[in-house]
């Protein structure tokens, strides 16, 4: 299957997005613009929102986007923020399943989300380099998967870990649950503690922690594949 390639800057979103199909990209670089600008609007009424470090409740109209976020953010126990960029991966692959695609991956911010029938490599890239790389099956997806970092990247963080990457059947989920887990990756014994951590969080999948040059790893994680030997189809960026 011959996939198409586009990089994409959306205010603060930016990723690339493979697809079946020029229609499904622009189907899902519209779907960004608009879940953004619906995100956008809501939070300047209701900042609370954008700040807090704590699941919040919204209101029954409240936008698409911002029920998803607080419903993961709700399960993973943090603020919803820390789904934003997952879960308009996991919108922008609706809209473009809707707008006909057979197969997509959206990286946003360094979370993907995939869907369809084709095989994708996903290398997860923390403090500039590439640690490893999951290859995703048709039969694996949908799929979400994203990396949170202690040391690295822009995101809040109160943990100490290099990296924890998780996988989830959405973006959205997998981006909140990796702040819980990194958030949980402290102190002694700390990647024993963010193994934990992502057992209690329903629906997640599997867990990799990489931290000091150890790793710890649980649940159905994808296939791991050389990193030098691979042409990606998204980078999943730590932070």
């Amino acid at each position: 299957m011959r996939l198409v390639k586009r990089r994409y800057s959306v205010g603060t979103s930016q990723g690339e997005i493979v697809c079946d199909s020029a229609m499904g990209v622009e189907a899902a670089l519209a779907s960004i613009r608009h879940h953004r600008k619906c995100l956008e609007d809501y939070v300047l009424k209701n900042p609370v929102f954008m700040y807090a470090l704590s699941p919040v409740q919204v209101e029954g109209d409240a936008p698409l986007v911002v029920k998803k976020m607080a419903e993961y953010a709700s399960i993973a126990g943090v603020g919803p923020m820390a789904s934003v960029a997952g879960v308009l991966a996991d919108l922008a692959v609706e809209d473009a399943l809707k707008a006909g695609a057979r197969a997509i991956a959206v990286e946003n911010g360094g979370e993907v989300a995939l869907a369809g029938r084709a095989k994708f490599v996903v290398g997860v890239k923390v403090g500039g380099r590439v640690l490893f790389a999951l290859k995703i099956m048709p039969e694996d997806m949908p799929i979400g998967i994203a990396t949170s970092s202690g040391k690295y990247g822009h995101a809040l963080s109160f943990g100490e870990a290099d990296s924890v990457t998780v996988i989830a059947e959405t973006a959205g989920l997998a981006d909140a649950a990796a702040t819980a887990i990194c958030n949980a990756t402290k102190g002694k014994d700390a990647i024993e503690k963010g193994l934990a951590r992502a057992k209690e969080i329903r629906g997640v999948r599997g867990v990799i922690i990489v931290l000091d040059g150890l790793a710890g790893m649980w649940g159905n994680v994808p296939e791991m594949v050389n990193v030098q030997q691979q042409e990606f189809a998204s980078d999943a960026l730590g932070g």
